[in-house]
């Protein structure tokens, strides 16, 4: 026979688990970042991180590796500061970026900040028109081997010119940062976005599936509504886009149309008719760097990449010599296609 005190325990107990389910809600924290904005939605009963955490967090990024601030780590480093010593975040993008320079054979490089800045893309917008011989001249303090992380922590480089831009990769790994934090503080779902890169763990629970994101359309023009390409499902996965959105240009007799990025072993911008490259990885500040490295790729480059490489999610949208968007997608991220 059934203890009446047993079943009296049993159902407080799934009456509180069912309260408990129903006092789940949205929390949503939004600002600005990094040139940029920021999106957060968590799940949980009550307020657990407000937006001043958030901020100080991301400002607390910056002063480390952002090159906008003079002040910051890594601008320290740039004007010449063999002394300072960095902090676990500098190191992390530090070995994260180490890792897709050997793996694409140089392709992406962190340490193209002096032909960024000779462009005008860094931090002074000084364009200038450059000849060959000078950027011959630059290319010498281009490499990521010419550059060692100490084991007290300090930098050394070969070239005192030579300047760390890691624009390319630091932004996803604020938001795996960002997702560490709120896992911290004891959420277990959540969706986190900066800039357009995304980290998304565990589910949605409220509305039971899994967090699920947009990728755009490179070609749709700034005034139209969004347009998106495809949507994907994210569980404990980053996501980033790399490509000139909204800036790819056509040729004005042919019609072809491209976008341009600096190879770092020219030290030119490369032409090429990829115009956008998706990925999808464990963290974001991996699918971050291989997105940027996909843009330097060929497309064919790209293709055997992906070959070699069964734990990236990607898809690269490419225009045809008809000018027609097409994409190549590996055979894994059908899996995660909404």
């Amino acid at each position: 026979m059934l203890d009446l005190r047993f079943l009296k325990l049993l159902i407080f107990f799934v009456l509180i688990s069912c309260q408990t389910e129903k006092n789940e809600q949205f929390f949503l924290i939004q600002g600005e970042a990094q040139g940029s904005t920021y999106s957060i939605k968590y799940i949980a009963t009550e307020e657990v991180v407000s937006k001043t955490e958030i901020d100080s967090l991301l400002t607390a990024f910056d002063n480390s590796l952002s090159t906008y601030k003079p002040t910051s780590l890594i601008s320290s480093i740039n004007q010449g500061d063999s002394i300072i010593v960095v902090d676990n975040w500098f190191v992390e993008t530090f070995k994260a970026s180490n890792k897709i320079y050997k793996e694409t054979n140089g392709l992406f490089d962190p340490t193209i900040g002096v032909l960024v800045n000779a462009y005008g893309f860094g931090p002074n917008h000084q364009r200038k028109h450059l000849n060959q011989n000078q950027i011959d001249s630059l290319l010498n303090f281009v490499g990521f081997n010419k550059v060692t992380l100490n084991s007290d922590k300090t930098i050394s480089k070969k070239h005192q010119e030579t300047y760390f831009d890691f624009n390319a990769i630091a932004q996803g790994y604020s938001v795996d940062v960002v997702a560490e934090f709120l896992q911290s503080k004891g959420i277990q779902n959540a969706i986190v976005e900066i800039g357009g890169e995304l980290v998304g763990f565990g589910t949605n629970t409220i509305q039971n599936k899994n967090w699920i994101v947009g990728i755009d359309d490179p070609l749709q023009k700034p005034d139209e509504a969004r347009k998106l390409i495809e949507t994907v499902q994210l569980k404990n996965l980053g996501l980033a886009t790399s490509g000139n959105y909204r800036k790819v240009i056509t040729n004005s007799v042919t019609g072809e149309k491209f976008v341009h990025t600096i190879n770092p072993k020219t030290g030119k911008p490369q032409k090429s008719n990829v115009l956008s490259a998706t990925v999808i990885a464990p963290t974001c500040i991996m699918a971050d760097g291989y997105a940027t490295a996909f843009m330097v790729m060929s497309l064919e480059e790209g293709k055997e990449f992906v070959e070699k490489h069964p734990e990236l999610y990607v898809l690269i949208l490419y225009s045809d010599e008809n000018n027609q968007m097409q994409r190549f997608q590996s055979d894994n991220i059908k899996t995660l296609m909404n």
